[in-house]
């Protein structure tokens, strides 16, 4: 089996990357990972090949994408914020870069899997408590409006024939690894994160903000299990959103101090950011994702087994 991953160097690439080479039931015997700055092999594993590559201007994406290849995981992208600040940069990699890669699969090899991580901002505005399977998108950034325009798209190359395509509506991950990076939701990974790490963080929204989310080993769980779904009927919708949970600031934080003590709390400090709390409070806290549970896709439990997860990797 030979998959690609593009934004192989990121966080969610890494680990997906990882997380496959490990599978057993998988018979992988190349895994290409490639980003705009060079990636790394996981545990320098000699079925890896790390290429550095700007999808905008793809040269050599057409040797890299063949008759071999049974998948592709799409997860380059610019976050949120960066969106929004630069839409003509995300206007390029978000959506101008997705089609250059549909484009190469169409031509190269229409049978392959292609597996696109979209964001829950496609929805915005003036919502329903709960969102539907057919909830119109209706998003209210540059970001959510990039991710509804590649997931239309997909939709369109796989009813056509030219790709076998899945979108996958990601919850807010948390608890991520690493640094604060320019998405409007990086607040709610840090807000764990660094008490956790004995540093401070900044909360920059409302504690009663509910927040619709997923640990990052069920959303590559889910990544692995899009990967070996049938094939959907060519003129379904080819969107799914992705099982998660409705948590509040507060809980999150009232969770924390269960798992650290109430004097973890003192690290997060509350810093109202008006931009910040109105591009994440757009995005829905509730979702019906019964369609994604009877395909066999999973979901957390409870948010005190997110910070447990998170402190067990940390430590490993």
């Amino acid at each position: 089996m030979k998959i690609v991953i593009t934004g192989g160097q990121g966080f969610l690439g890494q680990r997906l990357a990882k997380t496959l080479l490990s599978n057993s039931d998988l018979s992988i015997n190349e895994l290409v990972l490639i980003d705009v700055i060079q990636p790394i092999a996981p545990n320098n594993d000699p079925r890896v090949r790390c290429l550095e590559m700007d999808l905008r201007n793809p040269e050599g994406l057409e040797k890299i994408i063949d008759t071999r290849t049974n998948a592709i995981f799409h997860l380059a992208a610019i976050v949120s914020s960066h969106a929004e600040q630069d839409p003509d940069l995300g206007y390029e990699i978000n959506f101008l870069a997705t089609r250059n890669l549909l484009e190469v699969c169409r031509k190269n090899n229409p049978k392959v899997r292609f597996i696109f991580s979209s964001s829950l901002a496609v929805y915005g505005g003036n919502l329903p408590n709960v969102i539907q399977d057919h909830t119109a998108v209706t998003p209210q950034s540059t970001y959510g409006s990039q991710k509804a325009m590649s997931e239309l798209l997909i939709n369109d190359y796989t009813r056509k024939g030219f790709i076998d395509g899945i979108t996958l509506r990601l919850p807010t991950i948390c608890i991520r690894p690493g640094k604060p990076n320019k998405a409007a939701s990086s607040f709610v990974s840090s807000i764990i994160r660094e008490p956790l790490h004995g540093e401070d963080a900044i909360c920059p929204v409302s504690k009663k903000l509910n927040l619709w989310l997923s640990s990052p080993n069920t959303v590559v769980k889910n990544f692995i299990h899009a990967l070996t779904l049938p094939s959907l009927p060519a003129r379904s919708w080819h969107t799914i959103n992705l099982p998660g949970f409705t948590v509040s600031v507060e809980q999150m934080l009232s969770d924390l101090s269960k798992v650290k003590g109430n004097d973890i709390l003192e690290k997060v400090k509350f810093n109202f950011d008006e931009n910040i709390n109105n591009i994440v409070a757009s995005w829905p806290a509730q979702i019906n994702c019964h369609q994604a549970l009877d395909l066999g896709f999973s979901m957390d439990q409870c948010f005190v087994d997110v910070i447990q997860q998170f402190i067990q990797c940390d430590m490993s």
